[in-house]
């Protein structure tokens, strides 16, 4: 019996010890989450509010933004109305918006009440979630557009960023519904999209999460798009590619919030089991990612990414494709590291050793984790060390290779001799591993 647990057990150990740097790197960082109001009614919510009840407990900042599009149409059905929508846009009038306020009322309601429970054998069992709602969002009307008067339909205004991050700070849930207040005490019907990218964008919030029909931004062939920057969506947008009309308007959402200085912004199907989870915590994630800067996470290595680099380069050693290394090296040449990190975890690397008299560099210890190696990460990080060369004044850049040397010379490097080298690099050179040269003009 115990035999045949096994398989089971080491994947959840595998999995536990690959989700800590995840863990690590989330703790303390601010999460906006917004999904329309159709989630309650699925059997999803349940395991969804579980999973947020996780983050929590693990220190993620939550802010919530529910939306309650199907409360409202079902309230107003009764009373044989309906929203009224121009150019996208839904015209607010006095019963719509009475609507509106019931069903908002509700769905906070009972969002609360699933996060307030705590029954023993369940997910929930010992969480203690404090939820806090409030007016903490003013609006403005949408006004008179193009002759149509919108009546109670509006826009953010304003979030007070104080109160939220106060409630944050001292571990709350903040739930926000779509609904925001005038000075004036007016009422207004707003677009949870649009209260969640406001928010995030205030809050410079670490992940905004939209979660979404469907499985995120897709391609032409239906083809799921788990990575984009921001120039991606803007083109993906601007194309003849037709996205599904909710996915495009998150998508466009998101590249909103991302110039306003979001770091990631997050489409997941909300009709998958434990999509956030997966996305967040596996390498691959579930969904579609945002990106503001494709290089915002290549950055100087420091002291505290020796683990990783060792986690990622020993494989290589073993193969005698990369000279061994000790601790004790790397902390000593640790400034001559770049990383590339991704949600906490060092997924590439390279050093790079100048030799400014010769205006020649040496690239030494290029490396990128298995799952990464045919999305251009070791291009991405050969262009960067290439910059920085550049920067000192170098012309040339060279690599010493046992067993990748035609990668090199797929990336602009020629063969070369030992001679072509600086005199201080050829003393050290290992004649027994008999490393080709590879050497670049880059200036």
């Amino acid at each position: 019996m115990k035999q045949s647990t096994l398989p089971d057990s080491k994947t959840f150990v595998r999995w536990f010890r690959d989700s800590a740097p995840y863990i690590n790197a989330f703790r303390g960082r601010t999460f906006v989450i917004a999904f329309g109001g159709e989630m309650l009614a699925d059997a999803q919510f349940s395991t969804l509010v579980h999973d947020l009840a996780l983050l929590n407990s693990l220190g993620v900042k939550l802010v919530l933004v529910h939306g309650s599009r199907p409360q409202i149409e079902a309230r107003l059905k009764k009373q044989n109305a309906r929203l009224h929508y121009v150019n996208g846009l839904r015209i607010t009038d006095d019963a719509a918006l009475l609507c509106v306020k019931e069903a908002a009322g509700c769905v906070r309601q009972d969002i609360e009440a699933q996060l307030s429970m705590g029954l023993t054998n369940s997910p929930m069992a010992g969480a203690c979630i404090r939820v806090v709602s409030g007016n903490f969002i003013t609006a403005q009307p949408l006004g008179v557009r193009d002759g149509i008067d919108y009546q109670h339909t509006g826009e953010v205004r304003r979030v007070d960023t104080a109160a939220l991050q106060s409630l944050l700070d001292a571990g709350a849930i903040a739930l926000l519904s779509p609904i925001g207040y005038s000075p004036t005490g007016e009422i207004f019907n707003l677009s949870a999209e649009d209260v969640a990218t406001r928010v995030a964008a205030r809050l410079k919030a670490d992940k905004l999460i939209y979660l979404v029909d469907g499985k995120g931004v897709t391609d032409n062939r239906h083809r799921l798009i788990r990575e984009l920057t921001l120039t991606d969506a803007e083109q993906l947008l601007q194309g003849k590619h037709k996205l599904n009309h909710a996915i495009q308007h998150c998508l466009q959402a998101a590249v909103h919030a991302c110039d306003q200085g979001v770091a990631r912004a997050h489409l997941i199907d909300r009709n998958i089991d434990g999509a956030l989870l997966l996305e967040l915590f596996t390498r691959d994630g579930s969904g579609s990612l945002l990106m503001a800067d494709p290089f915002e996470d290549t950055r100087q290595a420091t002291l505290e990414d020796i683990g990783g680099i060792i986690e990622l380069i020993e494989p290589l050693e073993a193969e005698d494709i990369l000279v061994r290394r000790s601790r004790e090296k790397l902390e000593m040449e640790i400034e001559h590291f770049t990383v590339v990190e991704r949600d906490g975890a060092v997924i590439a690397c390279a050093a790079l050793y100048p030799y400014i008299k010769e205006k020649i560099s040496e690239l030494a210890c290029l490396a990128v984790h298995p799952d990464y190696r045919t999305r251009g990460r070791g291009k991405s990080l050969l262009s960067y060390i290439e910059k920085q060369s550049r920067q000192l004044g170098i012309t040339r850049l060279f690599a010493l290779s046992t067993r990748t040397s035609h990668w090199f010379r797929e990336h602009g490097f020629k063969p070369s001799t030992l001679d072509k080298l600086p005199v201080k690099r050829r003393a050290l050179y290992n004649y027994q591993r008999k490393a080709k040269v590879c050497i670049k003009d880059i200036g």
